[in-house]
């Protein structure tokens, strides 16, 4: 290939060949490799033999050092050491285990509980004869029982009751409202009753509820001189006039407080 060869060198060509120069000859055949170890990683880039620096389990690479576990799980751990993988699997003792869960690594038989003459798989639930409010679970041989939780209740405690066979209260309708009671003065109204809480203009309602609806009156007559009755929101303009603190009825004359000689008269329009 237009390279000269000393007599006896060796090299490696494309496609891991190693040749030999012998006798004015090239003889070449494939590189064989020494493969000291169980897992090795595939040849580098520019390599041709596998390399013991790391590991290849279950076609996934694994660095030196590296601890995991396999596929299948099933407990068991392997160390990647210098291209050899060696694993490690749990040693279970024989017979049941008392308390199984997700994480034990062996297969066992859960222990049954026989609680009060009845006997009771792993994992069941049971209430206690005549008391429905307590729950029971059979774990591992050994029964737990606790008080059914109850909600919590947002009425206030007189507003409470526990029913015939019932575990936990329940709340109460609130009786409905025979009247509105007053807290200022307590005067207490029935429904549909109607007062004035003191200002003729204003006046209340009881509702159905126990509520208190309140609304003003508006007076829309009106006149110079009105007559004011005590008790009544709206001036009166069809009764009289009130003229100079005197008062009037209509059709009336009389003298002008300012003028005696002025003589006025009441009318109502």
């Amino acid at each position: 290939r237009g390279i000269p060869r000393e007599p006896g060198a060796h090299w490696t060509e494309l496609g891991c060949q190693s040749c030999t120069c012998q006798g004015g000859r090239v003889l070449c055949d494939a590189v064989g490799c020494s493969v000291p170890c169980s897992h090795p990683l595939p040849a580098p880039a520019g390599a041709c033999c596998p390399t013991c620096t790391g590991c290849l389990h279950e076609g996934v690479a694994r660095a030196e050092g590296d601890v995991f576990s396999p596929s299948d799980g099933n407990c068991t751990i392997c160390v990647c050491l210098a291209g050899n993988v060696s694993c490690l699997s749990p040693e279970c003792p024989p017979g049941s285990c008392p308390s199984p869960s997700p994480a034990d690594c062996c297969s066992c038989n859960p222990e049954k509980c026989n609680f009060r003459g009845r006997t009771y798989a792993h994992g069941a639930r049971f209430s206690l004869d005549g008391d429905d409010c307590t729950t029971c679970v059979c774990q591992g041989g050994e029964v737990e029982c606790s008080f059914t939780p109850c909600p919590m209740l947002d009425c206030p405690q007189h507003q409470r009751h526990l029913g015939p066979g019932q575990c936990c209260s329940t709340c109460r309708d609130p009786p409905a409202p025979a009247g509105c009671f007053l807290d200022d003065n307590g005067v207490e109204f029935p429904v549909g009753q109607i007062w004035s809480p003191g200002d003729p203009c204003e006046l209340c309602i009881c509702q159905a509820d126990g509520s208190v609806s309140c609304q003003r009156t508006d007076c829309v007559e009106t006149c110079p001189y009105p007559i004011r009755i005590p008790g009544q929101c709206c001036p009166d303009c069809s009764a009289g006039c009130t003229y100079m603190g005197r008062t009037f009825s209509n059709n009336e004359t009389f003298p002008s407080a300012l003028d005696p000689c002025l003589s006025c008269i009441c009318l109502v329009r």
